[in-house]
């Protein structure tokens, strides 16, 4: 790791009085004695064993020795071996005649007794036998107090005991432990001074001290990251304002087109005409020319929203009275019928049409045929298409207002997806289906639009419900959004796979929030729709962007090691959908939530 990415903060300490040694040996029953101090929870690591043997050569210098041994046994071995360990170590006193000058204190003591008996030392060991002791709080203390110590080399004690801090002997060698304490016990001037370095430079270790290196180094960190988010966003997204998202450039969109429709998928940003064309992506472009009907939107050009139009009515099959959703490069289509969320999707956008175009014909022939399509939707049987028609049927019923049987089958759809999250929904899977796939927001979108719109409080709890139980899901511990990649579609009640991520996730996820935000007014509502927009610049697992702010492209994905180099249809139009709802946000928001909404993107 680099080393600017590595804080080393210190064991923290009690902020305690330097003081001398004569007041603590009296309340101890020790006046008169030289103190030797070791505490902790008894086991073989701790080089009792060392110590014990060193104190014949001590009391040659000092008579008056007394070695302190604090602590109850560690409760593991006690499990295992009883007292056995602390037996050992009292047969080994008496076999060396020391046992007038070793004393050990089996117990736990609380904070206070134990400073008591710190304070008390004159002299602090840990005689550790694992050099690779990370950190030893009694050691940390023993230093704070200004205790002259002697520890073997473990990592916390050799940077600790440094530069004459402290005494550092070799492990297991019993004649350096005794010449070194039998040294410092005989001179109070060494012993003195060292007590002296030890507790100047512990200052920094105290509590407070170690707090505020602990939220400095957070805030360091925090401070770091979002300079590169907000570097990464300002050489991505151009800013009109303090406030203003990207401009809406359609060039890319316009080159994936010709005169018969919206190509599905491209070579790098090259059109792929092998592939063709789908209602689904035309039907997605038609939602977004409708969008950017609203104000401080440039309209998309007149030829190209007709044109959209055209191929929607041309994939309505009479016949079958379905859509159908792929037509090949050569016009011909390649099924009488598409898929239950293709016909949804496609209603979906007529009946946006029918609220929103800019030119009243076209939004009469919207109407007329979504009213046409709508009676397949009642035997559907996938919930996606059941949302993508509800919310085709929110924008419809807003255009169309005398229209009991589209009422009859919003209630009838609506209630359908509340059934299933009834039979599903536990304590751990707020959700509507056992597993979780693509466009998994439009779900609790279209339950809370619908609450709305029909007056039932019952709908949108539901939908909020469960759109936060998503958004937990699909949110970093980092914080940033992570939309439920396409490997881990379908698994039952699993945790979803982080890859390979789509960007029509991240643009229902928008969506859904930002309904959300217009049901409850909660700005945190407002904060996971602009993560979720972040995601296109950057704001990502790999920390790249998606998005070309020069033609308005947009990656096909984020796979585990790179991004999809391909730019198709749907992925254009999934990121200029998205745009076109935050920038709607940013100009009718009110002046508190466009600050939590800039804070979200630049955060």
């Amino acid at each position: 790791m680099p080393a600017e990415k590595i804080e080393v903060i210190p064991h923290g300490i009690p902020d305690s009085a330097f003081v001398e040694s004569d007041q603590a040996k009296a309340e101890f029953g020790f006046s008169g004695r030289a103190v030797i101090l070791t505490f902790g929870l008894l086991s073989p690591n701790k080089g009792i064993e060392v110590m014990i043997d060193a104190m014949p050569a001590i009391l040659k210098s000092r008579a008056d020795a007394v070695y302190v041994v604090l602590g109850a046994t560690h409760p593991n071995l006690l499990r295992l071996q009883g007292e056995a360990y602390r037996e050992s170590l009292v047969a080994r006193v008496r076999e060396l005649g020391v046992e007038d000058h070793v004393v050990f204190l089996n117990q736990f003591v609380d904070q206070a007794t134990l400073l008591g008996f710190i304070s008390m030392c004159d002299a602090y060991v840990t005689p550790y036998l694992n050099e690779s002791q990370m950190t030893s709080g009694t050691l940390a203390y023993s230093f704070g107090l200004g205790k002259a110590v002697v520890s073997t080399p473990y990592w916390h004690a050799r940077e600790l005991l440094a530069d004459g801090r402290g005494i550092l002997v070799p492990f297991g060698d019993v004649t350096a432990v005794g010449s070194e304490i039998a040294g410092l016990l005989t001179d109070d001037a060494r012993r003195q001074a060292m007590r002296k370095r030890a507790y100047a430079s512990s200052r920094s270790m105290t509590w407070e001290r170690t707090a505020e290196r602990y939220l400095t180094a957070f805030e360091t960190a925090r401070r770091g990251h979002r300079i590169r988010v907000i570097a990464r966003l300002n050489r991505s997204v151009p800013s009109r304002g303090s406030q203003a998202p990207p401009e809406m450039q359609i060039g890319h969109l316009l080159s994936m087109c010709d005169d018969t429709g919206l190509f599905q998928h491209a070579v790098h940003s090259v059109p792929d005409r092998s592939h063709g064309y789908c209602v689904d992506d035309n039907a997605r472009a038609l939602l977004l020319a409708c969008s950017l009907n609203n104000p401080g939107e440039e309209r998309l050009p007149e030829a190209f929203t007709a044109r959209l139009a055209a191929f929607v009515q041309h994939a309505w099959n009479p016949d079958t009275r379905r859509f159908r959703n792929f037509l090949s490069f050569d016009r011909r289509w390649l099924e009488d019928r598409g898929s239950e969320d293709s016909h949804g999707r496609t209603l979906w956008a007529l009946g946006e049409c029918a609220r929103s175009d800019a030119s009243p014909s076209r939004r009469r022939w919207a109407a007329s045929l979504f009213a046409e399509a709508l009676p397949a939707a009642e035997s559907f049987r996938w919930p996606r298409a059941w949302a993508f028609t509800l919310l085709g049927l929110d924008a419809y019923c807003a255009a169309v207002r005398t229209d009991s049987h589209a009422e009859r089958v919003r209630h009838l759809l609506a209630d359908r997806l509340i059934s299933i999250m009834a039979g599903v929904e536990t304590k751990d899977w707020v959700w509507f289906e056992e597993g979780l796939a693509y466009d998994n927001a439009r779900l609790p979108q279209a339950v809370i639009v619908t609450g709305i719109s029909i007056g039932t409080p019952a709908y949108v709890e539901a939908g909020l419900r469960s759109l936060r139980w998503l958004m937990t899901l699909q949110t970093t511990p980092a914080g940033f959004f992570r939309p439920v990649g396409t490997e881990g579609f379908g698994d039952k009640r699993k945790p979803p796979q982080a890859f390979d991520q789509q960007p029509l996730e991240a643009t229902a996820t928008i969506s859904a929030c930002l309904a959300a935000w217009r049901a409850d007014g909660g700005v945190e509502w407002m904060a996971d729709a602009a993560r979720a927009f972040a995601w296109f610049f950057g704001s990502n697992d790999l920390s790249l962007p998606l998005v070309d702010l020069e033609t308005g492209s947009c990656r096909d994905g984020l796979h585990r090691d790179r991004p999809n180099e391909n730019r198709g249809g749907e992925s254009v139009v999934s990121y200029l959908l998205g745009l076109a709802e935050i920038r709607q946000l940013a100009l009718i928001s009110g002046d508190r939530a466009k600050l939590a909404l800039l804070r979200a993107l630049r955060a």
